[in-house]
This record gives structure tokens, C-alpha cells and sequence, in this order.
């Protein structure tokens, strides 16, 4: 099965209307409807708006980096599914390396958030990955499986027909060390499996993303492998250049 790539910015705690204004009207300059890529945009809740204004009637998606697993309430500070859902968010990441390390959001949390998305209609894209800690000690695959299981008991194995997968190995993030091409297909095959244990043909159009320090002179290495299907990309995607050359290698890879 031929799975279109996806190629996720998070813009993470970054940006300024300016530099969002230049990002989004630089990426859309470029990023064509017949392009053989998504090409989706993460920036921070206070720019959602903006973003929207920017590329609402372009191929270039928008999401949100966080959700609140409650539909409304008293949570000051949260944001909740539907107001993502009223900005005509497309994505949001649930579980990312940094909301678990940081925020302390462990596997009941992370599961909540993911079905507080699918409620509301947004894809989730669930973040997976292990420490370095972990794969010194060879838990990765251990760590990996965990952080899906729980999900797939809790939510259910269809709902991945509607989600999308980021491995991200946490040793890999903001470091700039990358997992090897090898080394990243090896985790990316393994979750494959454990989907296809469960469902083969969720796990046949199952996009399974890489996200850990991918740059310019990494990516078409890793989007050449079966089971890799695009790219969650941090710092280099607040580098127009960069991020174009990231999606081109995407569109290139697969056709």
C-alpha cells in the first residue's frame, strides 16, 4: 500500500505574528495541491487563528501541539477539542516526549487526550518513544508497545483508522542526533507489527511518522525506508528552507 507522506512542523514554544506570517506565506508559496506530500503546520495556540487566516483554501494543514481531555470545564490556562475543532484544526499531537517528560501526562492522560481528539473529529497524532536511558537498557521495544497498547485497550483498534503515529526517539530530540535510517525503520517496522498483530489493514495504512532531529541531509535517508512515512520535525521547521527540502525529500521519496 502506497501511504502519502505527511511532513508535521512543530513549532513548539516559538514565533511571533511576523515570523509565523513568514513561515506560513513562504511554505504556501511552494507547497503545491499536486505535490505528493501532506504538508501540515503546528504553531502555538495563540497563533491558531492567524495560521488559519493564513492557509485556510491551501494544501498546507494546521493543528495544535496540546488538547485538554475534558470538553469544557474549569481548567484555566486549557485548551479544550471543541475550540480546536472551531478554528478548523485538522491535527493535534497527543502524548509528545516533552508534554510526558515535562508535564508529567503519563498513559491514562495520554489516552484521554487522544479520544478527547477523535470526539471532536481531529486526528490525533500519538507520539511514541523511548529515553536514552531506555534503549541503553534495551527497553525500547518494551517502552514502545506500552505507550500504543495502552492506547489501542483504551480507545479501541479502529480509532487508528483515524490517527496518524510519530516515533520519536527522545535521546534524538533537539540534540541533534538522528537515528540512522536502520536504526529508525527498525522501530517503525516493529510498531507496524504490533498493529498488524491486531488489524492488518489498519496496520497497512497506518502512517508512522519520524520525528528526531530530522534536517535537510537526513530526511531523504529516512523516507526512502517501507515503513516511514513522513516526518514530526522540531527546529528545522522554523527554517523555511529546511522544511521545504524536508517535504520535497518526502514527495520524491514515494513517487
Amino acid at each position: 500500500m502506497i501511504r502519502q507522506p505527511l511532513v508535521a512542523g512543530n513549532w513548539k514554544m516559538n514565533g511571533s505574528r511576523s515570523t509565523v506570517i513568514a513561515l506560513a506565506d513562504a511554505i504556501k508559496s511552494v507547497i503545491k495541491k499536486n505535490d505528493q506530500v501532506d504538508v501540515l503546520v503546528l504553531p502555538s495556540f495563540v497563533h491558531l487563528s492567524l495560521v488559519e487566516q493564513l492557509l485556510v483554501g491551501t494544501k498546507i494543514q494546521w493543528g495544535a501541539q496540546n488538547l485538554h481531555q475534558q470538553a469544557e470545564g474549569a481548567f484555566t490556562g486549557e485548551v479544550s477539542g471543541s475550540m480546536l475543532a472551531d478554528l478548523g484544526c485538522q491535527y493535534v499531537l497527543v502524548g509528545h516526549s516533552e508534554r510526558r517528560q515535562l508535564f508529567h501526562e503519563d498513559l491514562e492522560v495520554v489516552l484521554q487526550k487522544f479520544k478527547a481528539a477523535l470526539q471532536y473529529k481531529i486526528t490525533p497524532i500519538l507520539c511514541v518513544g523511548e529515553t536514552l536511558a531506555e534503549r541503553e537498557n534495551g527497553q525500547t521495544q518494551r517502552v514502545i508497545e506500552q505507550q500504543i497498547q495502552s492506547v489501542i485497550e483504551g480507545a479501541g483498534i479502529n480509532a487508528f483508522e483515524k490517527a496518524v503515529v510519530a516515533y520519536e526517539p527522545v535521546w534524538a530530540i533537539g540534540t541533534g542526533r538522528s537515528a540512522s535510517p536502520e536504526v529508525a525503520e527498525e522501530a517503525h517496522s516493529f510498531i507496524r507489527q504490533i498493529f498488524a498483530k491486531q488489524n492488518v489493514d489498519v496496520a497497512n495504512s497506518l502512517r508512522i511518522l519520524y520525528g528526531g532531529s530530522v534536517k535537510a541531509d537526513n530526511a531523504l535517508g529516512l523516507f526512502t525506508k517501507p515503513d516511514i512515512d513522513g516526518a514530526l520535525v522540531g527546529g528545522a521547521s522554523l527554517d523555511v528552507a529546511s522544511f521545504l527540502a524536508i517535504a520535497k525529500a518526502a514527495s520524491s521519496s514515494k513517487s
